[in-house]
């Protein structure tokens, strides 16, 4: 992970929420980490992050076993054309029954919104990190070039 957090830190007007114990988020996600482009430094209330780092199941996010020891997933906005380039395929042509979202290194739609475009990676390692270093520099390029186009004036 902290390659992964290295890496993100770098890119030009990141923000990166994460909420630890006893601030004002929820306790759900403690320990999680939001990435936005605002470089104003407010994180949006308009718009999801463009990227997010979990280390614990969700109440409806529980396939990628993120409850068991050592294990945090990786999930990433990467839009239509990325995501076929990434797993071969469309994003309306997922097939989660014969898919392993627990396994380890391994790129997959995400479990609840892969099919908007977001791929995840439980622990990313060897086979995967370059590949999900480029997605998230993709990923925070497009979220910039939206947010620079919302603030042109009309």
């Amino acid at each position: 992970m902290q390659r992964i957090l290295s890496e993100v830190r770098t890119f030009d007007g990141l923000l990166e929420l994460a909420p630890e114990p006893g601030g004002e988020y929820p306790e759900l996600v403690w320990g999680d980490h939001f990435f936005y482009y605002a470089p104003d430094g407010e994180v949006p209330h308009n718009r999801q992050p463009y990227a997010t780092i979990v280390t614990k199941d969700y109440p409806d996010d529980t396939l990628s076993e993120l409850n068991l020891p050592d294990r945090w997933r990786l999930n990433i906005h990467v839009g239509a054309p990325a995501f076929a380039d990434l797993l071969g395929y469309e994003p309306a042509a997922i097939d989660a029954s014969v898919l392993d979202f627990s396994a380890e290194d391994v790129i997959n739609p995400h479990p609840l919104y892969g099919s908007s475009g977001w791929v995840c990676i439980v622990n990313p390692g060897p086979a995967t990190l370059d590949r999900a270093l480029e997605a998230l520099r993709a990923a925070h390029h497009a979220d910039r070039r939206r947010v620079e186009r919302r603030s042109r004036p009309s």
